[in-house]
């Protein structure tokens, strides 16, 4: 054999053995330590502003019930004293057929609302006072609206 044939078989069988991947080692499989960080850290703030959000959502939806029970409460104590004649003494007066029940406060969770019970007439054929209005009992502030739950 020639020296140059010699060589370009040698050459050849390099450049195969370069070509063919290497075995991985049982250490070299899976995700490295930084990026299970990274993807950790992304899921982490992920979940804090989605609750944040949620939180957030919470919130709206009991100061929407807040403001529809306030809304019922009052249009039952102005329907009760156009019947009556009359304001109605306390807010389970109302119980029954004005309301199917005196609603929880959504703010505090039990129905202890704080009833104006005022001189002032709301009708002009009433004889008699008694509760005007209702508010909350709740002397947390709304942070959407900046004003105290219990002067809605």
């Amino acid at each position: 054999m020639d020296r140059s044939s010699q060589h370009k078989g040698s050459t050849e069988r390099f450049s195969r053995a370069a070509v063919r991947p290497r075995p991985r080692l049982a250490s070299q499989h899976g995700f490295t330590l930084l990026e299970l960080i990274v993807v950790i850290s992304i899921i982490l703030i992920l979940a804090a502003i989605g609750a944040g959000r949620y939180y957030q959502s919470v919130i709206r939806a009991r100061e929407a019930v807040l403001h529809q029970d306030l809304q019922d409460m009052r249009k039952a104590i102005q329907d009760y004293t156009r019947d009556k004649e009359c304001g109605p003494s306390s807010l389970s007066d109302l119980a029954g057929t004005y309301l199917n029940r005196v609603p929880e406060d959504p703010m505090t969770g039990a129905a202890d609302w704080t009833p104006d019970n005022t001189d002032l007439l709301i009708d002009p054929d009433q004889t008699c006072s008694g509760i005007t209005d209702v508010h909350s009992s709740s002397d947390k502030t709304s942070p959407f609206e900046n004003t105290p739950y219990n002067s809605w």
